[in-house]
């Protein structure tokens, strides 16, 4: 980052603020999230039982985040807020990830812009509709939104995941399937993450009116060696 005092033009500050920010996420685990029949499996390198990545923000919508945990927390808590407060204005059904993700691209946008400091995070909403018909949105840390096709990737050596995930996703998929393709992109051919280390959940469209599913160690033990 600049020293204060020094003048520098606003390119060079904007560029400063995302090296920061990108230096920031790079380091972290990835999180990744693909589509499958009927749902959405996200997945997360995550040793940590209580430190959360991924999380439910409402019926049919989930968040993830990478990055500096307690910046993306505070990012998730105010997804939920927005969302209750939304939907008790208005209906459940007028609470979307499209309208989240926007929200975020505002919150991120403007602290990129106007703080000192961006926030380090980069953070995923997904979302199931009733009839299996996903949605992923990719928020970057200076508000850039990007709406993904079956499959996304955050933090970490993303791009080698989102090869691998291109390679292998297919649209017959199921929710093992799913998560077993999503765990080895996530590993790379050169190594092996065991359930402990993974944070594993869903959303399914089957699921009634609240989709989110945790799936605890041992049942991710159970999907890896099939």
């Amino acid at each position: 980052m600049t020293m204060p005092g020094m003048y520098v033009s606003p390119e060079q500050l904007m560029q400063d603020r995302a090296d920061y920010a990108r230096k920031g996420i790079s380091r972290g685990r990835s999180l990744a999230a693909v589509e499958y029949q009927g749902g959405i499996a996200l997945v997360a390198e995550n040793a940590s039982s209580t430190l959360r990545k991924v999380s439910e923000i409402y019926d049919r919508i989930a968040f993830g985040g990478v990055g500096r945990y307690n910046e993306f927390d505070q990012l998730r808590i105010a997804g939920v807020r927005y969302a209750e407060l939304k939907g008790y204005q208005y209906s459940r059904e007028d609470v979307d990830a499209r309208s989240l993700a926007n929200q975020y691209a505002q919150m991120l946008g403007q602290i990129f812009t106007h703080e000192m400091k961006p926030m380090e995070v980069e953070i995923v909403v997904a979302e199931i509709d009733v009839d299996g018909s996903a949605e992923l949105y990719r928020i970057q840390y200076d508000g850039t939104v990007a709406d993904e096709l079956h499959w996304c990737c955050i933090g970490g050596d993303s791009e080698s995941v989102l090869e691998r995930l291109a390679e292998g996703w297919a649209e017959n998929l199921d929710r093992d399937s799913a998560v077993r393709l999503t765990v080895n992109a996530l590993a790379g051919p050169d190594r092996t993450i065991g359930a402990e280390e993974l944070e594993v959940a869903v959303l399914a469209a089957d699921s009634g009116r609240r989709c989110f599913q945790r799936l605890d160690d041992s049942e991710v033990e159970a999907i890896l060696v099939q």
